[in-house]
């Protein structure tokens, strides 16, 4: 056998072996869709369920109805619309202030040059991973100091205050910016304020947008923290304590096909927006500002 044989025949052999890995993965990436989607699918489904009740025996409805986004949004025991609108103030106003603190932090940690600074990075590391669930006890007894226990107000007090830890990822981001720009603005006469908010800030969307999609979604999801703040002033609910509060032991069984619909309702807008921004949520997490 010639060598432009064996050298042919490996090549075929090589390609065979590369289809069936292929094969093999597309298999696997397949099933864990089918595992993955199988949830949100039978939610919907569920939600659109005409029978009341938890369970059925069987898979795919007897009635198809709306009925339930009706019942939704006009039930007086379960104020859903209410509690739906408390969660976009508290997760919108989070997400503004808390994307503030942390591009400032950060910013301040990549390019500023100070005593101790090394310290601080640590110090915010390591404070980063203790749960904040930890200080819940004390941060409660802060806001009845100051009269602000069960308002939407502490909570985007608490949601938004620590945010200045999460510091890393911005970080990295803003380093990747050359430092030649601002010695040229600073050439030019700009002070560090101007530098930060009309040359770094206009250069870094991926980073913004990344911040403010973590940062919005951790109000919208959290339910530890409300459900400690509110206790029994259902009125400043948000959606995540309002919707486990219709899975009590008396009324589940009425509630459970209301319950899925509120949460295929409340995933809608988190959904659309990552969605959109999802090109922008990479390069925040994977790819720098300028290149040089």
């Amino acid at each position: 056998m010639t060598n432009t044989q064996q050298s042919s025949n490996m090549q075929t052999g090589y390609a065979a072996r590369r289809r069936a890995i292929n094969i093999v993965v597309y298999v696997i990436l397949a099933v864990m869709v089918v595992i993955w989607i199988f949830p949100i699918i039978w939610l919907i489904i569920q939600s659109l369920r005409g029978e009341e009740g938890i369970s059925t025996s069987y898979f795919f409805p007897h009635e198809w109805t709306f009925n339930n986004y009706i019942r939704l949004f006009n039930d007086d025991r379960f104020p859903y619309g209410r509690w739906l609108l408390n969660t976009l103030v508290v997760a919108v106003f989070s997400c503004i202030i808390s994307t503030l603190f942390i591009l400032m932090v950060s910013y301040a940690f990549s390019r500023l040059r100070f005593k101790s600074r090394k310290t601080f990075l640590n110090l915010g590391l390591i404070l980063g991973m203790f749960p904040g669930f930890m200080s819940m006890a004390a941060t409660y007894s802060i806001m009845e100091l100051f009269g602000l226990k069960q308002s939407l107000v502490a909570l985007v007090i608490v949601y938004s205050a620590g945010a200045g830890l999460g510091y890393q990822v911005a970080k990295g981001f803003f380093d990747t910016i050359p430092r030649s720009l601002d010695e040229a603005a600073k050439i030019d006469g700009a002070t560090r304020s101007q530098i930060f908010w009309q040359i770094i800030l206009p250069l870094s969307k991926p980073i913004i947008v990344y911040t403010a999609l973590t940062t919005f979604i951790g109000p919208w999801t959290d339910y530890i923290f409300v459900s400690y703040f509110m206790k029994d002033n259902s009125d400043n609910y948000t959606v995540a304590l309002g919707l486990y509060s219709m899975l009590g032991n008396q009324t589940m069984s009425e509630y459970f096909t209301v319950f899925c619909a509120g949460a295929v309702v409340i995933a809608i807008p988190i959904t659309i927006l990552f969605v959109v921004m999802q090109r922008f949520y990479v390069e925040g997490v994977t790819g720098g500002a300028v290149k040089g």
